[in-house]
């Protein structure tokens, strides 16, 4: 089967494999810091949402609410972020296969 410019599907397919694992490659290497109070907590993440560290600054660690709060900020900051970088490079990495808008 050809699609539209000539290449047929098992090279489509191919190609799209290819693409997918150097996606899952270039998501794996992100690597994100947010932080929450001021600096008082940071949380670093990658792009598979592994936590790779967690800093409390010691004045926040006697306040268990705020630090439960700051906490939970920074984790869901770096969540943010690494969903922002890994639609980033899905967006761009996509865009260059030339396929319609809204197919993955």
């Amino acid at each position: 089967m050809k699609l539209p410019g000539g290449m047929n599907m098992q090279a489509a397919m191919k190609q799209a494999q290819q693409m997918q694992q150097k996606l899952q490659e270039e998501i794996a290497r992100i690597r994100v810091e947010a932080s929450a109070g001021g600096g008082m907590v940071t949380v670093k993440m990658d792009g598979q949402k592994n936590v790779l560290g967690v800093t409390i600054d010691k004045e926040v660690a006697g306040d268990v609410e705020m630090l439960q709060d700051l906490v939970m900020a920074a984790f869901n900051e770096a969540l943010r972020k690494v969903e922002a970088e890994s639609q980033a490079k899905m967006g761009g990495m996509l865009g260059g296969m030339g396929l319609p808008p809204g197919l993955f």
